[in-house]
């Protein structure tokens, strides 16, 4: 399997999941436990955010590929639909991987 089916399959049964930051091609795992933000972070990633709980939009980063799953309360159902954007603070994957835009 390539790297880019991972975007079309459903997340890790651990609830874990990979995001690769299209801009460096640097993959993270993230874990069950953890947020996308804390995995930037951790990683040395500036991302700008304020409130971590979906509320502010902040921390609004564009997804290339792969299904969010949407924990925020920031974005409309629409545009939770169209799947090209999420709170990197809180959401997560559906799928094994997620391209951001970063």
């Amino acid at each position: 399997m390539n790297a880019s089916d991972l975007t079309q399959i459903p997340i890790a049964a651990d609830g874990s999941f990979e995001i690769l930051l299209q801009k460096s091609g640097q993959t993270l795992t993230v874990t069950k436990d953890q947020s996308i933000l804390k995995v930037l972070q951790d990683a040395g990633k500036e991302v700008p955010f304020s409130c971590s709980e979906g509320i502010c939009g902040t921390c609004l980063t564009r997804v290339v590929t792969g299904k969010p799953d949407h924990w925020d309360m920031y974005l409309t159902p629409e545009e939770q639909e169209k799947g090209d954007c999420l709170m990197v603070c809180c959401s997560r994957s559906q799928t094994a991987r997620l391209v951001l835009d970063l």
